[in-house]
């Protein structure tokens, strides 16, 4: 018996030694594992994120739903008023029983009540980013089939785009619906037959979410229910607690902010919610709705990190940060300093077939490779060549030609296949057939382009490296060059604009820059061209630099040279040509000169 212990013992330790994540590895694999039966059994029975809530407003009914500002509602509370806003919709005879109907609003209770109600009467919700205007508006509202907009009382500037052509009505939507105060929705609070929306399955579009992928306009991504279980069990493997509070300053028409309130529904817990992340109001906030898992991406941190400290800085109950984008001194920065915080940084797209989470707790990595991904999800680092925008093929014409060793940088691609689908983009066969890889190892297989790199390390962690395609991240937001790039090419004194994001020290993600050209006989016009960008851009989108060439490089397929550019960045050192940076205090492109490159690189000017 001591022999049998003995070699169990060592065996034990041999493991450890080895593979020192193992125990994690199986928990997790016995999580995903639970979590995907979950799934199958929804599946078989038709069983929606709508049947969940309405089955926890009658096991919780009193429960806090929402917390939002001042004002607390429970799950009964959400129930009654989305049942009243179903009914509007249905009296305004502006929208029928399967109509899709575009959402134009910021964080606010509303939102939730709104989306509810468009589930319970069988109706497709389209989540637009209220920061949109002009072209990209129109062309996010036409491409999702949307019958009717809705837009909160402050966001009726909208109407003016719409009566040139005619195709929309606007209704607007409360702030606050409170059952008691003055402005709630005249309507009967009792359930919406089930007949509404029984022509729906797992398989219907629950919700349209825009994302900018890699060229041009946003493009609408199908979600259908059954994905949207899969977002919720991203968030149930992460440690959440039936008694939690999850606190989201994030935008609710992103995935990243739906997730949160999704998850919420699917474990009955609380949301508390914040129309705008407010770095100064972050903490007080969590110890007023006593918080316990916070969602972020990576700036959410790093801001907070930047904040004058406190001797209160980790009174709070906080134990869960899920999301993002965190870098690795971010990371240890804020545990350091905020307590010890266990972090989830989790990996995946809208509309993407592949997703990781980092449940180690690994500072820097994205996710952990598990056996389980190269079952259900196929997926390889392929090597890419940047300047043609092409992955590398060998003579075969297969991608696995020269395989990429451990560490090095791949693009990321995983089999489409009914385990991990690809519904593509609505309306759009063009953009989504450009999502899609085909004969990759082998002839007639199709495989999904993430569009980003990753490299995975000798012990099976992933970690994030960068985007390819015409596509930056700044402030948290995916930024589409083509779409800026057009807006600029619209200012009289502008011919050509090329787009593309630069490293700024210090900060996450690429800042925007534009490379352009003036019509023969102008001037620069910075003033016109600030005033201009303000009105059609959102502040994530804004070149924060401009660059003033004679001519910009394309190449035989009249493809603008990038490469280049990026590589020169912002820096006058190499740069001969004129440079002009944002300046939003003067309201101003001012010129970039050595002395004001050298404040932005040092952090003496915030960008």
């Amino acid at each position: 018996m001591l022999a049998w212990t003995l070699l169990a013992t060592l065996l034990f330790l041999a493991i450890l030694f080895r593979h020192p994540h193992f125990f994690q590895d199986v928990q997790h694999v016995h999580n995903k594992l639970k979590a995907r039966r979950r799934v199958q059994k929804y599946a078989r029975t038709n069983y929606t994120i709508l049947d969940r809530f309405l089955e926890v407003v009658k096991a919780q009914p009193h429960k806090p739903f929402l917390r939002f500002k001042d004002e607390t509602f429970t799950y009964q509370d959400a129930d009654e008023l989305s049942n009243k806003a179903a009914r509007v919709f249905l009296q305004s005879g502006r929208v029928r029983e399967g109509d899709t109907v575009a959402l134009f609003l910021g964080n606010e209770p509303t939102y939730l009540w709104l989306w509810l109600a468009l589930m319970k009467i069988g109706c497709t919700a389209a989540f637009l980013n209220h920061n949109i205007r002009s072209k990209s508006l129109l062309h996010c509202f036409s491409r999702c089939g949307a019958r009717a907009l809705v837009a909160a009382a402050g966001q009726m500037w909208c109407r003016s785009y719409y009566q040139e052509v005619q195709i929309l009505n606007v209704f607007g939507g409360e702030c606050s619906m409170k059952p008691t105060g003055p402005h709630h929705l005249q309507a009967s609070c009792e359930p919406m037959s089930k007949d509404l929306r029984s022509h729906l399955n797992l398989g219907s579009v629950a919700v349209y979410i825009y994302t900018s992928g890699t060229t041009g306009l946003p493009k609408a991504a199908e979600v259908t229910h059954a994905k949207l279980w899969y977002l919720v069990l991203l968030l149930s493997v992460s440690s959440l607690k039936s008694n939690d509070v999850i606190y989201t300053t994030l935008p609710l028409y992103h995935t990243a902010g739906f997730l949160g309130v999704i998850s919420a529904i699917e474990m009955g817990l609380t949301v508390a919610l914040r129309s705008k992340f407010s770095a100064t109001q972050f903490w007080d906030d969590c110890r007023k709705y006593d918080v316990t898992v916070v969602q972020y991406i990576g700036e959410i941190l790093r801001y907070l990190c930047n904040t004058p400290k406190k001797p209160n800085d980790r009174s709070h109950k906080v134990r869960l940060a899920v999301g993002n984008g965190i870098r690795a001194e971010v990371w240890r920065d804020f545990i350091s300093r905020f307590g010890n915080i266990q972090i989830k940084e989790f990996y995946g797209a809208t509309e993407g077939n592949f997703a990781l989470l980092n449940y180690t707790g690994k500072i820097g990595a994205i996710g952990r490779d598990t056996f389980l991904h190269k079952w259900y999800f196929p997926y390889s680092l392929i090597k890419y060549d940047v300047d043609q925008e092409t992955p590398l093929r060998g003579s075969a014409g297969f991608c696995d030609q020269p395989l990429l060793p451990t560490g090095e940088p791949g693009l990321l691609v995983c089999e489409i296949s009914p385990d991990a689908p690809f519904s593509g983009y609505v309306r759009d066969l063009q953009q989504t057939e450009k999502k899609k890889l085909h004969n990759v190892h082998k002839k007639g297989d199709v495989y999904f382009n993430t569009g980003d790199v990753l490299s995975i390390d000798e012990d099976g962690f992933f970690y994030f490296q960068d985007r390819v395609g015409d596509t930056f991240r700044w402030k948290g937001e995916n930024v589409s060059t083509a779409e800026v790039a057009d807006i600029l090419t619209l200012i009289n004194c502008i011919k050509e604009a090329t787009v593309y994001g630069v490293r700024v020290p210090g900060l996450e993600g690429r800042a925007g820059m534009a490379a352009i050209t003036l019509k023969e006989g102008q001037r620069f016009d910075s003033v016109g061209v600030f005033k201009h960008v303000e009105q059609y851009l959102p502040t994530y989108a804004r070149p924060r630099f401009i660059r003033i060439q004679s001519s910009l490089d394309v190449t035989g397929t009249f493809k603008y040279v990038k490469v280049s550019l990026v590589e020169e960045g912002f820096n006058p050192r190499q740069i001969t040509e004129l440079l002009y940076f944002l300046d939003e205090k003067v309201r101003d492109y001012v010129p970039l000169t050595l002395d004001v490159f050298n404040s932005i690189s040092s952090g003496k000017i915030k960008i």
